[in-house]
């Protein structure tokens, strides 16, 4: 997946170098290229693309554009980016905090496990 997300992302550079200021670019990971080029293109040609493109990698072809995005804040958390930090509500594009706790304020697995080992060691330290 990795690798199909980079070539993407090349040949997305490639468009963007020859349409110049044509190019409305917002660093979309999937925008139009010919009618307003740069612009966020319709979610379920997103859906189709990305599905296309899992089937030809033989892929889980549950995956969806939606559970990059989880997977994405869900790893930023991961490494220790607080779900309050700016950085992460304007990458989701939540203007309140609140929303970005209540959809990703789940513990991930490694999270929980460095959790328990702390508390662990409190406890044997008692």
């Amino acid at each position: 997946m990795i690798k199909a997300l980079i070539l993407h992302k090349e040949n997305q550079e490639k468009i963007i170098r020859q349409l110049g200021d044509a190019y409305n670019n917002q660093d979309f990971i999937f925008a139009k290229t010919e009618w307003r080029p740069g612009y966020p293109i319709v979610i379920k040609t997103a859906q189709l693309k990305m599905a296309r493109l899992l089937a030809l990698a033989n892929l889980n072809l549950e995956l969806t554009p939606h559970s990059l995005r989880h997977t994405h804040t869900s790893l930023l958390a991961e490494v220790g980016v607080a779900l309050e930090q700016e950085q992460i509500m304007d990458r989701l594009g939540h203007s309140d905090v609140q929303i970005t706790k209540h959809v990703y304020l789940h513990v991930t697995k490694e999270m929980n496990k460095e959790a328990s080992q702390k508390f662990l060691q409190l406890m044997r330290s008692l």
